[in-house]
């Protein structure tokens, strides 16, 4: 029987939309709790979160309090990601996930410091004090999280993107930044799942961990892809902007057919790494199709 991956999605995605809405308070001073909201709730694919869920289940998770925790702090330093890279002094983008970016909606001093408070909000989600996430759990999450959002990762990724603006990188470069810029969170989101899990061999481990990694790439490649391909309106971001700024993508690299080849043949490399796990085809199904999902999505 084919998976059910929309059936498994929406109890899922419900349960990460209420503890998003629940954790990110209201009530923060002067506004801001209205900001962080926006730049959160009610948009986006959550396909990190998805991803940290489906891996804890995958390696046998009895409960999904830590990755839960996990799942939203990963979708908090997203969206906080989000608010930075749209502002005038990095893309000056007006569009996010069909709507008014912050910076456009609250001013720039207020999207900062929403950026800013999302930040550290996740990881105060990572590190409750009530003992529902063991300590070594709530370690280990936070180091993930830390290094794949520093300069090691997606900081240091947007860093390289602002510097390459004009520049004509090769390939090895280009997979380089977006291993840093995009790849890093896909990755983490794997990596904090399996944390949150039941603890596996460290064949296991690697194989999950090169699943995200080739999976983080596809996600990027895809991305190139329907910046050319797709409108504003079903993006919900603006459409063209990448060759507009004249930045370097596997489209502006490869061509367009030879980027959706690759794209095919990185969806069957991380294919082929969740097999090599050894883990039963039904443990592993939700991620399969979350991964066939990044490839055939439209926006």
């Amino acid at each position: 029987m084919a998976f059910d991956l929309q059936g498994w999605m929406q109890p899922h995605l419900l349960q990460i939309e209420q503890a998003l809405t629940e954790w990110v308070d209201p009530k923060a001073p002067a506004g801001l709790g209205e900001a962080m909201r926006y730049a959160v709730l009610d948009g986006g694919k959550r396909l990190r979160p998805l991803l940290v869920l489906a891996t804890a289940e995958a390696t046998g998770a009895h409960t999904l309090d830590a990755a839960l925790r996990a799942a939203c702090a990963l979708e908090l330093i997203h969206a906080y990601s989000l608010v930075h890279d749209d502002m005038p002094c990095m893309d000056n983008d007006v569009l996010r996930r069909g709507k008014p970016t912050v910076h456009v909606q609250f001013g720039q001093a207020q999207a900062l410091l929403a950026g800013d408070a999302l930040q550290a909000l996740s990881f105060e989600l990572l590190t409750p004090q009530d003992g529902s996430v063991p300590p070594a759990v709530q370690a280990t999450c936070v180091g993930l999280l830390a290094r794949a959002s520093g300069y090691w990762g997606m900081a240091g990724g947007q860093a390289i993107d602002l510097a390459s603006v004009g520049e004509r990188l090769t390939e090895a470069q280009l997979r380089q930044m977006h291993r840093l810029k995009t790849g890093a969170l896909l990755l983490c989101s794997v990596q904090m799942g399996v944390a949150c899990g039941d603890a596996v061999s460290d064949s296991i481990r690697l194989a999950f961990e090169r699943f995200g990694e080739v999976l983080g790439l596809a996600f990027q490649v895809v991305d190139d892809i329907l910046d050319v391909t797709a409108d504003s309106t079903t993006l919900g971001k603006t459409a063209g902007k990448d060759a507009a700024a004249d930045k370097p993508t596997y489209v502006a690299l490869m061509g367009l057919q030879a980027a959706q080849r690759y794209a095919d043949q990185l969806t069957q490399e991380a294919m082929q790494a969740l097999g090599d796990t050894g883990l039963p085809p039904e443990r592993l199904a939700a991620l399969q199709g979350l991964a066939s999902m990044v490839v055939n999505r439209n926006r």
